[in-house]
């Protein structure tokens, strides 16, 4: 520290002092060798944020200088000193020292780390320039400051401008900044039983059409798939888009447009039982899609059954024109995500992940899995699908899910044929699948994809990816709303 501290005398820390310091808090006192020989040193304590005023000094921080401020309890690890001796440098050595305080701060459950960063050449600029003024021009590379540069570069960020921080620190003129990395990974301890979950199990059915007589047929069916994804201790079952449309064979005498509206009287029935066998199976249940009549105007509506016994309705907003013409039905109104025990979800119905705004506004609302219950008849309608949801994952920095059906109802009008591929997607970056993909099923074969999700590799991607598609986005130019 002596060597280090060169032109600042009587700051190095006595013998006594980096005793008490391993004493109190040993993981967090830590040297880097080189050929054995001691290259250089991080010194932090763990202190509770809110005992402290925002603008602090170095002695009211370090109890004057006795670390009694040091508490295992606390939320924030705070930096007390780094230094690495004058013919070590240059290696990068300092860099390892940050690392390792970053894995401590993951590995302890703190918010963040926290620390008073002196600025040495901001003396020779103090005349001329404000503190903050300053601290603009470093960041814009107009000034290098050898301490505020390196901070930067280390996913460090200012928070405000500390004024007396260090007594004699006459190259920063005593000012510091307060410098802040945030842990992505923190989580707010919790006196639930069960705390959101990590890596994520999806089970997708890729449904094959078939002709059922009865609402008690088509959920039998339902069930066994049910069972087998909750066997693999799947947390979600996705079915497809109008998977209940095998029910309509028996209204094959009547208009397309009646048809489907009978088809929508087994739609309370069958939520009734998908919700049950949500909690039976202990599995969150993704209905799909069915048609559903509200008063006298026909939706295409599906339904979360969380294994909690809860329910929530989502809507098709854009409908095809096919829909439309044939079946006279309607867009819903309402786009939102779902908090379950897994984390945050979206939904949304086939042709609507063909718009990319709404996936957008459910990402900007936290959106961590996105699932698309599906319905295409030929190989170029499920591309399009395919496709787009594809890009929403890229885009919107989360995973995709999707799932449709296949097979043929030749005694149902307008549900002739169906061509599905499920899939998985994922972002495109150095932790994920360099395709994209993270599972696919057998196209056109009627079974169940199951895949693992790691909802923290998406945190990490937020943060450090190789690109920040939802970060970077140019609000200064525009935003999407919705109304």
């Amino acid at each position: 520290m002596i060597a280090c501290y060169e032109g600042m005398p009587n700051s190095y820390w006595k013998e006594q002092q980096i005793k008490s310091l391993l004493t109190k808090f040993p993981e967090g006192q830590i040297v880097v060798k080189v050929n054995e020989q001691i290259a250089g040193c991080a010194l932090a304590i763990i202190i509770e944020l809110e005992s402290f005023e925002d603008h602090h000094t170095y002695r009211q921080i370090t109890g004057n200088f006795t670390f009694n401020t040091h508490t295992n309890d606390g939320d924030t690890l705070y930096g007390i000193d780094v230094f690495i001796k004058p013919e070590f440098r240059g290696l990068r050595l300092g860099r390892r020292l940050y690392e390792y305080r970053k894995e401590l701060c993951e590995k302890l459950n703190l918010k963040g780390i926290l620390f008073g960063g002196r600025i040495p050449t901001y003396h020779k600029y103090k005349n001329d320039l404000s503190p903050k003024e300053y601290i603009e021009k470093v960041k814009i590379r107009e000034i290098h400051d050898p301490v505020l540069n390196f901070q930067l570069s280390n996913d460090f960020f200012p928070v405000r401008v500390l004024k007396g921080y260090l007594e004699g620190d006459s190259g920063s003129d005593e000012y510091a900044v307060l410098l802040r990395w945030d842990n992505i990974y923190y989580q707010k301890p919790s006196k639930r039983t069960k705390e959101i979950k990590k890596i994520v199990r999806l089970g997708l059915v890729q449904w094959q059409m078939r002709t059922y007589k009865t609402v008690d047929d088509l959920m039998q069916q339902a069930e066994y798939f049910i069972d087998t994804l909750s066997t693999y201790k799947s947390d979600f079952a996705l079915f497809p888009e109008f998977f209940n449309a095998p029910l309509m064979a028996e209204y094959n005498h009547l208009s397309e447009a009646e048809a489907i509206r009978k088809l929508a009287g087994y739609t309370s029935e069958i939520i009734v039982e998908f919700s049950k066998l949500s909690v039976a199976y202990n599995i969150n249940i993704i209905t799909g899609s069915m048609p559903e009549l509200v008063g006298d105007i026909l939706y295409n509506i599906g339904y979360l059954c969380r294994r909690n016994g809860s329910v929530e309705r989502y809507e098709k907003l854009h409908v095809t024109p096919d829909e439309q013409k044939v079946w006279g039905m309607k867009g819903g109104t309402k786009l939102h995500t779902f908090d379950t025990d897994c984390g945050k979800i979206g939904i949304l119905i086939c042709y609507d992940v063909e718009f990319p705004e709404l996936s957008r506004l459910l990402a900007v609302e936290g959106m961590e899995i996105l699932f698309v219950p599906f319905l295409t008849d030929t190989q170029n309608g499920y591309s399009r699908v395919r496709h787009c949801a594809q890009a929403r994952a890229i885009e919107n920095e989360c995973y995709v899910a999707i799932a449709g059906s296949v097979g043929n109802l030749p005694n149902v009008h307008n549900m002739d044929i169906q061509y599905a591929q499920s899939m998985v997607f994922t972002p495109c970056d150095f932790h994920f699948p360099t395709n994209g993909i993270k599972s696919e099923a057998t196209p056109n074969t009627e079974m169940i994809l199951i895949s693992d999700v790691d909802l923290d590799l998406l945190r990490e991607l937020h943060n450090y990816g190789s690109v920040k598609n939802l970060k970077d986005r140019r609000t200064d130019l525009y935003e999407l709303k919705k109304f």
